[in-house]
């Protein structure tokens, strides 16, 4: 799985194409509202941002697996992060806090078991965690969010299957606006290098934040106004180089500030309407 961190160089990345996502405009419109879409994608729009949002990493030298969709899937299958995390011997299958994907990370699992990387384990019966939840901080330590969509049942198979050469740190995080709002930890913390982070100190415990500090970790705060645009997610391509939603230019400037090249993609219909940003629509396979 190569180095486990969040900002080294990306090898190998899945996506999953918002055409085998949202599958058809039908299907966009059947789900939407349900799903808590603040409006419904426009499906030939998605295809295109998706097109040019997928260009930019490949452009970065990842190598991209690319995943299918399928009737069992929802809309909410192009925000691929959640299904899976990486652990030290291979990938780790969630188990979702959204009952619409449930299915998910076994559907995830089989194609790329099928592409050669190991299955370490998954999270089952009423252990919840998704990914965007989950977050190295270095290669034995990890923290792991409680919120409406990751338990402590969860968190304890996840030590279980990491194993005791690993730390798992759990912060409970805050209510927020409900079990119907997308909030992860990754909402509130987008690691770019190995001391240096987009966070969203208002949402951020105390005491996690402190932690990180002790760390030696640099913290920029996404500006107040563009947290709901999410300015706070910020995939991270390789240290300090980061791809970011456009339309949040003064977190973009606080970032430039701090010595990151900053990339943005147009994603009003991929992340603006289902709220995931760009570290949502990917699950990094293989970092430096």
């Amino acid at each position: 799985m190569g180095a486990l961190n969040e900002y080294g160089p990306i090898r190998r990345i899945a996506l999953r194409h918002a055409k085998d996502a949202f599958g058809s405009r039908a299907a966009v419109e059947r789900q939407w509202r349900e799903l808590g879409y603040k409006a419904a994608p426009d499906f030939d729009e998605a295809v295109a941002e998706y097109d040019r949002f997928a260009e930019t990493i490949a452009e970065s030298g990842a190598e991209i697996v690319f995943l299918p969709g399928g009737d069992a899937l929802s809309l909410d299958a192009i925000y691929l992060r959640d299904a899976l995390l990486p652990g030290p011997e291979g990938l780790v299958l969630c188990n979702m806090g959204k009952k619409a994907r449930e299915p998910e990370p076994e559907a995830a699992g089989r194609v790329l078991a099928d592409r050669g990387l190991a299955v370490m384990g998954a999270v089952t019966g009423q252990g919840r965690i998704e990914g965007g939840d989950f977050v190295w901080l270095d290669e034995t330590a990890c923290v792991v969010g409680l919120t409406h969509r990751t338990n402590v049942q969860g968190t304890r198979q996840l030590r279980g299957i990491l194993g005791p050469d690993v730390t798992v740190e759990t912060v409970d995080l805050p209510h927020y606006k409900g079990p119907g709002d997308v909030f992860h930890l990754m909402s509130i913390l987008s690691p770019l290098d190995a001391d240096l982070a987009l966070v969203h100190s208002p949402l951020m415990p105390i005491g996690f934040r402190r932690r990180l500090l002790d760390r030696g970790m640099t913290l920029i705060e996404v500006a107040e106004a563009e947290f709901e645009t999410i300015g706070c997610n910020a995939l991270a391509l390789g240290p300090r180089r980061c791809l970011m939603l456009e339309g949040n230019p003064e977190t973009r400037r606080r970032l430039e500030a701090a010595g990151c090249e900053v990339l943005v993609y147009r994603g009003r219909e991929i992340s603006a309407k289902g709220h995931g940003g760009p570290t949502c629509l990917t699950r990094p396979l293989e970092r430096g």
